[in-house]
């Protein structure tokens, strides 16, 4: 790896990692863009499809799990919710990494321009959920939480997102799940999600080990500052220019899709 790879990958991983951290969206969405076309802009290197969400996918793990270690003491995931959604979401997400072997680089810009898009239309979606009610005695329905985690776990997957920003509209709006409840569970079910994703990523040997490493190391150092960074800045201007690179970006990959 050369010393200006090294460097744009840091800079870069820590950039995404940060602004997730501030905005409490995954930064998978927006990390896969700027892997996709920063390294190769800048003439330093040059990244698949494939091998950016191979990145993705680990690092997605690696942000998740030290999120659920921070939560474990808080009581308020929801164990059951996170039984029938993890075991769905893990399969769904395990399919959606190694399948991403069998799809054309084009094909999995499709899924992300997708996923992408929808991203940044739940950025500005209220995360307004019922009252709080005990973790313990919580309802849902059980078929429409299987099969939403699956869906999500496999598009996710395809990109080495977690689905995050897909489970948490899913639990607050159709499974009715209160707020508290529903960061915390959406968060443990992401990490498992993010498991099926890793190990997919990397029967397919789409994961480059280097470049992954530095990617995580600067992801670790970054998420905690923008999370707390968060709670002092007013962070609706910042969403709105994010959604619109978001959104900008969608749109070049769809004329690289069209076109090329």
């Amino acid at each position: 790896m050369t010393t200006g790879l090294f460097i744009t990958l840091f800079v870069l991983g820590f950039i995404g990692s940060f602004l997730s951290g501030m905005l409490g969206i995954g930064g998978a969405i927006i990390n896969y863009p700027m892997l996709l076309y920063i390294p190769a802009a800048l003439g330093v290197g040059s990244f698949t499809a494939h091998e950016v969400s191979g990145i993705l996918a680990v690092q997605v793990f690696f942000a998740t799990l030290s999120g659920v270690l921070a939560l474990r003491k808080e009581k308020l995931i929801n164990f059951k919710l996170v039984t029938y959604m993890g075991i769905s979401i893990i399969v769904g997400s395990f399919l959606g990494g190694y399948g991403g072997k069998f799809l054309s680089g084009h094909a999995i810009n499709l899924v992300y321009a997708v996923l992408a898009t929808i991203a940044a239309v739940m950025m500005f979606i209220p995360k307004k959920g019922m009252e709080d009610e005990s973790v313990e005695e919580l309802q849902f329905n059980r078929i429409v939480a299987i099969i939403s985690a699956f869906a999500v776990g496999a598009a996710s997957g395809i990109v080495g997102a977690g689905g995050a920003f897909l489970l948490v509209p899913i639990m607050l709006v159709i499974l009715k799940i209160p707020t508290r409840v529903t960061i915390a569970s959406s968060l443990a079910v992401t990490f498992i999600s993010s498991i099926g994703s890793m190990v997919g990523k990397l029967m397919a040997g789409h994961i480059p080990f280097w470049s992954t490493v530095v990617i995580v190391v600067a992801s670790v150092l970054a998420a905690p500052l923008g999370a707390k960074l968060s709670k002092r800045v007013n962070t609706k201007i910042l969403k709105v220019i994010l959604s619109l690179l978001i959104v900008a970006t969608t749109v070049k990959i769809w004329i690289d899709i069209l076109f090329s």
